[in-house]
């Protein structure tokens, strides 16, 4: 098995020479519209996200369209009769259109979005890996969908800290719907894993962080959906081998002769290939593996620090060290996702507080987002620009 992965960086777009391409999608989308004014205020929202304004807030987005103020797009966001849910899973069939590819990878993560006050659906003194640190701020929970052909956001979901949950009270003020409970982030993870697996996007494998696979639950219910997957964990993780029994990840690890390293790349980066030191050990019982799956612990050296990754992995039993490494290096296009969605479609440039309006707005950030993508994906393979309709 080769994954050939193809990484596609950033350039700038012509935004009017691929306008008839955004008229597509915005065409895809208006469909969930249930007026025209909020349906042709949703394509000004989407071209005001993608105009290369200094800053994309209520303010400027609404100067851009010729708005006196920014209680149109206040509406659109807040009460607009519009299914933003249904405006999700368009997003996600749009990207799937067009950078679709049986060996596609699914990528968890989460990012912060900082902000001020208390009063913000969601928003807590709590970790953002955005600043590195604990900061207040609103954090969302991400799904990115990676080919050789690009990679996208497709799903999200915004994480609510108990503190917010066992406060009913301060729920309905946010516009919190009384039916949403408490949920960890492994389990919204597992939430939007499901619904695109039972979308039918085409996977080839699923990778995350170790904060969300050093939880063995959603590593079980990948394995019991029969979907390869590279999940980094804990180096205390512990794993069953033929010949060692019970044993710690980096104990497995540690006993690994040095010709069991390979130096790798687990995909080009800024500054060249992303070079590592890769080794693997079968884990589990061999004899017991599923028929045409295997189990491994994967680890990643740095060569300069020697500091060492560790990751639990089930596909092909034909996988190969190399097919490991791409995958577990696939990650990061989920962080490029993040700094490009921001930069360039407004994605934390927001000035709303319900829960509705976070929503809306991070979904219509998705779809700009998910335009410029493709819009340079077709410019790479040297398609025609589309005529306007």
């Amino acid at each position: 098995m080769v994954l050939a992965f193809v990484e596609l960086r950033v350039t700038s777009v012509d935004v009017e020479r691929w306008s008839a391409e955004l008229d597509r999608l915005h065409g895809r989308i208006g469909v969930r519209f249930r007026r025209v004014q909020p349906r042709r205020r949703a394509r000004q929202y989407l071209c005001g996200l993608v105009s290369g304004l200094g800053r994309k807030n209520g303010w400027t987005l609404a100067e851009q369209a010729g708005d006196v103020s920014p209680d149109g797009m206040q509406r659109l966001l807040r009460w607009a009769d519009w299914d933003v849910d249904a405006v999700r899973d368009d997003v996600r069939d749009y990207v799937v259109e067009h950078l679709g590819d049986p060996q596609g990878v699914l990528i968890v993560d989460d990012t912060g979005f900082l902000k001020k006050g208390i009063r913000s659906a969601g928003v807590a003194r709590q970790y953002s890996g955005t600043a590195g640190r604990v900061e207040n701020c609103q954090v969302g929970v991400f799904l990115a969908y990676r080919s050789a052909r690009g990679h996208a956001l497709i799903d999200r979901q915004l994480y609510l800290p108990a503190s917010w949950t066992d406060d009913r009270e301060r729920c309905r003020a946010a516009g919190i719907p009384d039916e949403v409970e408490f949920a960890t982030k492994v389990e919204m993870a597992r939430t939007m894993l499901g619904r695109a697996l039972d979308a039918g996007v085409p996977v080839g494998w699923v990778t995350m962080d170790e904060a969300y696979g050093q939880s063995k639950s959603p590593r079980v219910w990948l394995e019991e959906r029969d979907v390869p997957h590279v999940v980094a964990t804990r180096r205390n993780d512990d794993m069953v081998t033929t010949d060692m029994g019970r044993a710690r990840a980096d104990e497995l690890i540690a006993a690994l002769p040095g010709q069991a390293w390979c130096r790798l790349s687990a995909g080009a980066g800024a500054h060249g290939p992303r070079e590592y030191w890769w080794a693997r050990v079968p884990v589990r019982v061999p004899a017991w593996w599923k028929p045409g799956r295997g189990h491994w612990l994967l680890a990643r050296r740095s060569i300069t620090t020697g500091q060492i990754a560790y990751y639990v992995c089930y596909g092909p039993r034909r996988t190969r060290l190399v097919d490991l490494a791409r995958v577990a290096g696939a990650r990061w296009a989920v962080e490029e996702c993040f700094q490009q969605a921001k930069n360039e479609a407004g994605l934390d440039e927001y000035q709303v507080r319900d829960w509705r309006a976070w929503y809306a707005h991070i979904t219509l950030a998705m779809a700009a987002y998910a335009w410029l993508v493709v819009a340079r994906s077709l410019a790479v393979k040297g398609e025609p620009v589309p005529a306007s309709a």
